[in-house]
């Protein structure tokens, strides 16, 4: 496993549409910051996905709507790996992946430089809340990179979690669009049943109903 993990480090770095940069690179101002325009050599609108893990949310969008970009982002380089890995295979170029903390996220992004946000899966973060990725914290700075009227979807296993974004988005004051306790029993037919990653397939299979909403920012 060990000897897996370097070789896939190995092929990251070769990879033109994943970018790594240190954190001192993203302290002093990443090179793409407002820029991702020119990255994608195309002005359509970007989507992120948060905590992307393996990427099957970025690939699959990616692949539905040409007529969009997406990033995907993690801090986990093994796990980027397998999105990196798929959209070359797919020949895929409206994607990227970004390997860094997500609290630096203003650190990678200009003003208004985002049109959307998807947050699959995340760490329900059960002890620390202000780590938690629809925390009010991160919702002040998603808030900065958006633009106006942006739509951000969550979807999550975790009940607990689920219930804290619903009571932090009605406290601060944002516009739900509307919510599930159980998607798979829903009527809805859209993205959100586009794909299905790793550990939804994994929650699903012991029976967990999986959650989703979508809100805007006021």
């Amino acid at each position: 496993m060990a000897k897996r993990k370097l070789e896939r480090f190995a092929e990251n770095s070769t990879f033109q549409h994943l970018f790594q940069p240190t954190f001192e690179e993203l302290q002093s101002g990443f090179k793409l910051k407002g820029k991702w325009n020119e990255f994608f050599g195309n002005n359509k609108p970007i989507t992120l996905e948060l905590g992307c893990g393996k990427g099957e949310y970025t690939v699959a969008l990616a692949a539905r709507y040409p007529e969009n970009n997406y990033l995907g982002i993690d801090i986990k380089g093994a796990r980027l790996w397998r999105g990196a890995k798929t959209a070359l295979e797919n020949n895929n170029s409206n994607v990227g992946f970004l390997r860094m903390r997500i609290d630096m996220i203003l650190n990678a992004f200009a003003p208004g430089e985002i049109d959307g946000i998807w947050i699959t899966f995340p760490d329900p973060q059960p002890t620390k809340a202000r780590k938690r990725l629809t925390s009010p914290i991160f919702l002040e700075r998603y808030a900065k990179l958006l633009k106006p009227g942006s739509i951000i979807h969550l979807k999550t296993d975790n009940s607990g979690f689920f219930e804290y974004t619903l009571a932090t988005i009605a406290r601060e004051g944002h516009e739900l669009l509307m919510h599930t306790f159980d998607l798979y029993n829903s009527n809805l037919q859209e993205d959100v049943m586009l794909t299905q990653t790793h550990y939804e397939k994994i929650f699903l299979a012991q029976g967990v109903p999986i959650k989703y909403l979508r809100f805007k920012l006021k």
